[in-house]
């Protein structure tokens, strides 16, 4: 019997959405003393059978959660954070970013093989522009031969293509492997000095009305401080090059350590699909910093990026 009292939480309905959306219950269910309900929402992304950088990716598994919010359909909505669009709406707020899983992309390919183990001309499946731009430069690299294969579909499906030997491999979130338990099914976890993540990848974002100050301040409680510092400045990066979540950006913001001395590290990568043409940068700050630091680092390496080119490998940009 539903509680009265019930939280309605909006989520999308995929396996790994209601999975991440799940374990976000459990945890507001113990911050809040309240039940959490799932309110399962399709959207504009779960329908279209589109490729994500035909249907332009910025806010498609995003605005129906949105629309429901604003209608007070629901009282709070989980998104992967990557698929969440730069500019903040004025009547919602981030309310938490929780503890942010592994960043990286996985290779799931055939007979336990590694990217760089992978036979000349291997088709890898995925749909994203970043990581075929990124996987064709680290294959030119190594002197291999490969075919990136658009593709779309929820994990079963992706992986299914390797299964059936219509694909030699695909690329998926870590991530996301890990929270439906299927992390043990990649092949390889791919180095991100090979392959960047897209800004926010392996992190969630938890949204609720601007209206509803009781709740954010509950939810609150699961904020991570660090990665919503690092995904402001992936975030930050993104904005600045004026591109959606579809473009072939990579980013991500680390810490690295030097003796007793820790620095915020941003790296950003743009490029063309083909991976014949990138500009990977890098640059870094001291901590701890603050989100206003983060905002700032972003923005000075996306002006260093575009004044290497980055604007001309990126297609058209958002407006």
């Amino acid at each position: 019997m539903r509680s009265p009292n019930a939280l309605k939480l909006g989520t999308r309905r995929s396996a790994l959405a209601m999975a991440q959306s799940g374990k976000i219950a459990r945890q507001v269910r113990d911050l809040t003393g309240r039940e959490v309900e799932l309110v399962e929402i399709t959207t504009y992304g779960d329908t279209s059978r589109e490729h994500l950088a035909q249907i332009g990716g910025t806010g498609v598994f995003v605005s129906a959660l949105r629309d429901a919010l604003l209608a007070g359909e629901i009282d709070f909505a989980v998104h992967s954070l990557k698929d969440l669009p730069t500019a903040d709406p004025e009547d919602l707020v981030l309310a938490a970013v929780p503890v942010r899983e592994d960043p990286r992309d996985a290779l799931v390919a055939r007979d336990g093989l590694t990217f760089e183990a992978l036979p000349e001309g291997a088709r890898i499946g995925t749909g994203s522009p970043r990581r075929m731009a990124q996987l064709n430069h680290w294959a030119r690299q190594l002197g291999l031969a490969i075919e990136t294969v658009p593709i779309r579909g929820n994990v079963d499906t992706r992986i299914g293509y390797v299964a059936s030997g219509d694909l030699d491999a695909v690329v998926l979130a870590a991530a996301g492997l890990g929270r439906l338990g299927r992390l043990t099914e990649a092949t390889q976890l791919i180095p991100a000095d090979a392959v960047l993540p897209a800004p926010g990848q392996g992190a969630l974002a938890i949204e609720c009305s601007a209206q509803s100050a009781e709740l954010a301040s509950a939810l609150a409680g699961l904020d991570d401080p660090f990665t919503r510092v690092a995904v402001t400045a992936e975030r930050a990066l993104l904005a600045a090059l004026e591109a959606g979540c579809s473009a072939p950006v990579g980013a991500l913001a680390d810490l690295v350590a030097d003796g007793q001395v820790s620095e915020l590290r941003l790296r950003g990568v743009v490029g063309t699909t083909d991976g014949t043409s990138l500009v990977q940068m890098s640059i870094t700050g001291s901590t701890p910093a603050s989100r206003e630091d983060a905002a700032a680092l972003g923005r000075e390496l996306a002006a260093e990026m575009l004044a290497k080119g980055a604007a001309g490998l990126m297609g058209e940009r958002e407006l």
